[in-house]
């Protein structure tokens, strides 16, 4: 299923809220994104259609298992592409993650899936296919000391 770029944001943030308040409501998503309300409502109610969320009106939100499979390939995809931009290309942090965030949406699981392969290879990283939590401040700092002890040694 392909979803619009919206809608990931919208699982990527539903994600990131419950990791962070385990109690996610239409009022958080609307101050996390910046947007209205009814905005919200109006995505959420198009997300539990297609069984990706779980939502009773006024009561929290829950990704389903699918959901939140999606939602971590979101992620992954954006911090792939963030880790490629700046431990293979050495773009700034600040301007990686934001096109990282603006690149996500336009490349397909394929293209997310070489790139992964191409880094692992490169940097001998091993496989990224783990528990990877993006909230987990160790899987971040793991990928990112392995990918600096690889380009140091390459000097």
């Amino acid at each position: 299923m392909k979803l619009t770029s919206s809608q990931e944001e919208y699982l990527k943030t539903i994600y990131l809220l419950e990791k962070n308040n385990k109690k996610v409501r239409v009022t958080d998503i609307a101050l996390r994104l910046e947007i209205t309300k009814p905005s919200v409502n109006k995505a959420i109610n198009v997300l539990k259609d297609i069984g990706l969320i779980n939502y009773k009106a006024y009561g929290n939100i829950t990704l389903t298992k699918e959901g939140e499979a999606y939602a971590i390939e979101v992620i992954k995809k954006q911090d792939i592409l963030k880790m490629f931009l700046v431990e293979i290309l050495n773009i700034d942090k600040q301007q990686a993650e934001e096109e990282a965030i603006a690149m996500k949406h336009a490349i397909s699981e394929q293209t997310a899936k070489k790139l992964n392969q191409y880094i692992t290879q490169i940097m001998n990283l091993g496989d990224l296919e783990c528990a990877y939590d993006k909230n987990n401040e160790k899987c971040r700092n793991c990928i990112q000391r392995a990918a600096k002890n690889k380009m140091k040694m390459e000097e």
